[in-house]
C-alpha cells in the first residue's frame, strides 16, 4: 500500500466516522430545538402569539397548565400557570381547525433557591437579594403567608390609586 493511498484511506475513515456520529447524533439534535408548532412560556409569564383574523373559538387542552385570552386584531395571550405540556387550538366559526399547537410551560429562569424544612418547602428569588417567590409546590403555611401578604399589597396600592383619583 502507497502513502497516498493510506492517506486516502484514513481520510476516508474519518468522513465515514464522521457520518455515522451525525446519523446517530442526528435523533438527539432534532429534540434540541423547540418545534416552530410549540409555544414555550415560563410559568407566571405571558408570551403573545398572532392567529389568524377569523378566529371564533379557542379551546385549551389544559386550563391548569396554561390560560389564553383571545385579544383585539387576533393577539393572543398565552399565559404559564403550571408545569408541563397542553395545547390549544383556534377554530372559525364554522368549526374549521384554523391552529393546533403544542404549549410547553417551563420553571421560572431567574436565580431560585429552595429551603427544605423538613418535607415544606420554601422559594425565593435572588437576584441580586434573595426575596420571597411563590412557586408551585411550596408548602401551605408559606404560599398562603406570601400569597396573603401580596394580597395586602395589592389592596393597598388600589386603594391609594382611587384616593388619587379623587
Amino acid at each position: 500500500m502507497s502513502l497516498k493511498s493510506s492517506r486516502l484511506s484514513v481520510r476516508a475513515h474519518f468522513v465515514l466516522r464522521s457520518l455515522t456520529a451525525g446519523m446517530l447524533l442526528w435523533p438527539l439534535a432534532a429534540f434540541a430545538e423547540p418545534s416552530v408548532n410549540t409555544i414555550s412560556v415560563n410559568v407566571d409569564q405571558a408570551r403573545l402569539v398572532k392567529l389568524p383574523a377569523r378566529v371564533a373559538t379557542i379551546v385549551v387542552g389544559n386550563p391548569l397548565i396554561a390560560d389564553v385570552a383571545l385579544q383585539a386584531g387576533g393577539v393572543l395571550v398565552v399565559t404559564g400557570k403550571g408545569y408541563g405540556a397542553t395545547n390549544f387550538i383556534a377554530m372559525d366559526r364554522t368549526g374549521e381547525v384554523l391552529v393546533d399547537r403544542l404549549i410547553q410551560v417551563e420553571g421560572p429562569t431567574d436565580q431560585l433557591i429552595t429551603v427544605y424544612r423538613g418535607v415544606d418547602r420554601e422559594s425565593y428569588s435572588c437576584m441580586p437579594i434573595c426575596q420571597r417567590r411563590i412557586t408551585l409546590g411550596d408548602g401551605d403555611t408559606y404560599f398562603k403567608s406570601a400569597m396573603d401578604q401580596a394580597g395586602t399589597l395589592s389592596g393597598q396600592a388600589s386603594t391609594s390609586a382611587a384616593a388619587a383619583k379623587q
